[in-house]
């Protein structure tokens, strides 16, 4: 439909220009003039607003099959004759014509349930926000009169403490006076004889029980009639007892068999009259047993160690534990009372109430440990040099080395590549040397950070046909960071394509500068394949020893580092450890970590059984309680008791330790997570490993696979084969397992098999992580996207009176195809979706006109094409989500 005026529109309309003027107004264009031109997009926005107006939903655009109506309606009429009786006798019947006419209206299902659900969801969420809004009213209001009450709670027990104070000073002082006066009236005045021979020769003691509650009030009573000086009997029941007048020593004390109240308290319990107070002195203001409020705030000093729970602290502290909890809230930290805080937090939330924390005395076993070790000394001797070879993937390492032992271990290792730490001392003419051969690969960075910390001197092995890597970037800053000195070792000088050169200048920018460059960094030449510089690296690492002047206590009790544990299924928990001081041997008790035992058995790299193992040797040790982690401490200890003892300790600590981070949620990070939680997947893995090492780098490659859209969780990771419990942790969690040089007994197979888990075994990381991020990828599925095939330009139009409009059209970019779906856009903007009617190539019609072809193009259901559009040609295809 072409353009046209206001005026011609509403002369085709049928409607008046005024009228028509004033509705494009209220759609919200502007028009003045009736001459000026109407477009077609402003005729479908008029359409549109006329529609909503009355009440219709906007019409979809063309589909591929014309629009059915939206409801019928259904108009029925029946005709029917009844005959009436008469109504007088004689007359005869009549016969009545009755007409029924019925009117069904049947709408679409389809337009029922779009219009349906969006008014009961709003209608829905109109009432959930007046609720909630009133909740909020409510509670706020309630907080209020909270607020007030207690406030004048607080005031009114001000008052009557006040009140109370002053009036149990008045009945104080009102005794001292009484007593006082009793005095000067016994000494004035003589007892009469009469009274004296009526009184017995022995006067019983009389029980405190039975004197009269009210004692006080009646001697005061007595005192007034002129008679209190003298004593009486107060008949009761069958007893008799003496009053004594309310004496300090009696009436002053006890109230109604109630030790805790003063004389005023007794008064106003017995409701007998209280007695009007008088002015006393300030040092017998009080009685014994009077209540005083503080004057000033309470403050307490607690003491706390590394971890408390909420509970214990408000005890401590004597407060309500909803307090401490409320004071923990608004520090933004979300905790139950059951739950344990660090000492930092204590800290802060004791200051924020009001009082200190002190750091707890230390009395534990760690303590006793530590004291036992600082008392231990020996006399201090040279020890070899710890060597620690670190690099790059395929560098040449455990080539290195396994030349300096004149033994095989390359061949051995899985892939080619190290996966474990291994730990050798080797005999050689410069002496006895220890090296740790330490993995190259990108997810073993845990483990040479570790190698690094228990070695004296580091070897930086770069192959010099390959330069400085990754990973030997990596190894560069583990050495930094553990102030060890640097060696380099430039490995494979006997290829061709070797450049020394080259490799110089890649650590000169990480600031390796070698001795002839004017740096303190040896680099030393050699080809692990032939031998050829391997005695001058032992030579620089014997000099190197020597200036670093490493000794340790050669005797006495042994300390050290764990390089490697393992669960060997015949001789149980295995760790390789490191002994820097002392002496280990066979059945000494140790602590390891949070693990302990006695040592049943020790073994060289060889798997030789030895006696004893001294300063910088590594050895297997066996007989701890469970697996250690590779990097803990051990120690040996005196008796079994005490290595008990200290690793309950530790593992409650860590226990603790673990309960904080999970307990210490802050309320900002939780709405953070919501946010990122949204419709984000989950894979869950079982990782089960041969050693601790290997467990601990493969969950940290697996945890980096993370993203915005999938979160790998590793939800346990352990040593040793895959047990029945691991098999059914995974199939709780619907986890896939993965036995990294390990494999499932015969029960764990049994549970894998009967719940269909999937199981996989690997002996390379490089397959582990790639086949996880396949998994990972699967659980994304597939995205449809549109990719642009072709563009064809309107040249012309012609009409056509079986197609109606035809576009003459310039293929210009791609090919343009009958079977995909096309847009038609002006000035770059798309003004019509949907779908070629024809495609023809002069009079033939064609599948396809590719780059620089002429053809017709008819759009379906379109005929407003003008020259200068352009129809573009798409298609959709599925591509799968990658991570």
């Amino acid at each position: 439909m072409s353009d046209v005026t206001i005026k011609q529109l509403a002369k085709v309309l049928g409607t008046p220009v005024d009228r028509l003027l004033a509705q494009l107004g209220e759609a919200g264009m502007k028009f003045s003039d009736p001459d000026q031109v109407i477009s077609s997009t402003e005729k479908v926005k008029l359409l549109g607003f006329l529609r909503r107006t009355h009440g219709k939903k906007e019409e979809e655009a063309p589909a591929a099959t014309p629009a059915s109506p939206r409801q019928i309606t259904l108009k029925r009429r029946t005709v029917s004759e009844i005959t009436v009786a008469p109504g007088q006798r004689g007359a005869t019947a009549k016969t009545v014509n009755v007409e029924v006419r019925q009117k069904r209206t049947y709408v679409k299902r389809s337009t029922v349930e779009d219009n349906q659900p969006v008014d009961q969801e709003r209608e829905d969420a109109l009432r959930k926000l007046a609720e909630s809004q009133l909740k909020r009213e409510a509670e706020s209001q309630a907080l209020a009169d909270a607020d007030r009450r207690r406030q004048e709670e607080d005031a009114r027990m001000r008052a009557a403490d006040d009140a109370r104070r002053t009036a149990a000073e008045a009945v104080v002082a009102e005794e001292e006076a009484r007593r006082q006066a009793e005095e000067a009236a016994r000494t004035a005045e003589p007892e009469a004889p009469a009274e004296k021979a009526a009184a017995p020769a022995v006067e019983r003691p009389r029980p405190e029980r039975h004197r009269e509650a009210g004692a006080g009030a009646g001697a005061g009573a007595g005192a007034g009639a002129g008679d209190g000086a003298h004593r009486h009997r107060v008949k009761h029941g069958s007893h008799r007892m003496q009053d004594d007048g309310g004496s300090e020593e009696g009436g002053a004390r006890y109230f109604g068999n109630e030790l805790h109240l003063s004389r005023e308290g007794a008064a106003r319990r017995t409701g007998r009259k209280k007695v009007k107070p008088r002015a006393v002195e300030p040092s017998r203001s009080a009685g014994s047993h009077a209540f005083s409020k503080p004057t000033a705030p309470v403050v307490r000093e607690v003491a706390v160690g590394e971890t408390i729970t909420v509970a214990d602290l408000a005890a401590k502290l004597a407060i309500k534990g909803v307090d401490v909890v409320k004071a923990l809230f608004k520090m933004g930290v979300m905790t139950t009372i059951n739950q344990a805080i660090d000492h930092d937090t204590a800290v802060l939330v004791a200051e924020e109430l009001g009082h200190k924390v002190v750091e707890a005395a230390d009395t534990s076993a760690e303590s006793t440990l530590i004291a036992r070790q600082a008392a231990d000394g020996g006399e201090r001797s040279t020890r070899p040099p710890v060597v620690t070879i670190m690099g790059h993937v395929d560098h040449g390492k455990t080539s290195l080395l396994d030349y300096i032992r004149r033994t095989k271990v390359a061949a051995g290792e899985a892939g080619g590549i190290t996966q474990h730490i291994g730990a050798y001392h080797v005999e050689t003419p410069k002496g006895v040397i220890t090296f740790l051969d330490t993995p190259g690969h990108a997810a073993f960075s845990s483990m040479r950070a570790r190698g690094a910390q228990s070695t004296d001197i580091v070897i930086l092995v770069v192959a010099a046909d390959d330069g400085v890597m990754p990973q030997t970037i990596e190894a560069i800053k583990h050495a930094r960071a553990a102030k060890v000195p640097l060696i380099v070792a430039m490995n494979k000088m006997d290829k061709s394509d070797a450049n020394p050169d080259a490799v110089k200048q890649g650590l000169v920018q990480h600031e390796v500068v070698p001795e002839e460059w004017g740096g303190d960094v040896q680099i030393v030449p050699l080809s692990a394949k032939t031998g050829a510089g391997v005695d001058d690296l032992l030579d620089a690492i014997s000099v190197q020893a020597e200036v670093m002047d490493l000794t340790a206590v050669a005797e006495g009790r042994a300390s050290g580092a764990v390089i490697e544990s393992s669960l060997d299924k015949g001789r149980g928990p295995v760790a390789t450890v490191l002994v820097q001081q002392g002496l280990l041997s066979k059945g000494d008790f140790l602590v390891c970590g949070v693990e302990y035992g006695r040592v049943r058995a020790l073994f060289n790299e060889s798997g030789v059984q030895v006696e004893s193992a001294g300063p910088s040797i590594p050895v297997q040790v066996l007989g701890l309680s469970g697996v250690p982690q590779a990097g803990d401490d051990f120690v040996v200890v005196a008796d079994e008791r005490l290595a008990k003892d200290v690793a309950q300790q530790r593992q409650n600590k860590r226990r603790e330790s673990r309960l904080v981070k999970q307990a210490g949620n802050r309320m900002e990070d939780i709405m953070a997570q919501m946010g990122e939680g949204t419709g984000q997947l989950a894979l869950n893995i079982v990782v089960k490993a041969d050693v601790q090492g290997s467990a601990e780098a493969l969950r940290e490659a697996l945890d980096a696979i993370t993203t915005e859209k999938i979160k790998v969780n590793v939800i346990a990771s352990g040593v040793g084969g895959i047990t029945e419990s691991d098999a059914t942790l995974a199939a709780a969690s619907k986890a896939v397992i993965i036995g990294f040089n390990v494999r499932a007994d015969a029960s764990a197979r049994k549970v894998i098999e009967s719940n269909g888990l999937d199981l996989r075994y690997f002996s390379i990381i490089y397959d582990v992580i790639d086949q996880v991020k396949q998994v990972a990828t699967g659980l994304l599925g597939t995205e449809v996207r549109e990719e642009i095939i072709g563009i064809a330009q309107v040249r012309d139009v012609f009409r056509s009176s079986k197609f109606g409009a035809i576009a003459g059209c310039m293929v210009i970019e791609g090919t343009v195809k009958r079977s995909k779906p096309i847009r038609v856009l002006r000035d770059n903007t798309v003004i019509f979706e949907g779908e070629l009617e024809s495609l023809r190539r002069f009079k033939e019609n064609v599948d396809e006109v590719r780059n620089g072809t002429e053809c017709g193009i008819g759009v379906k259901q379109y005929n407003d094409v003008k020259p200068g559009d352009q129809i573009e040609c798409f298609e959709r295809i599925e591509v799968q989500r990658t991570l």
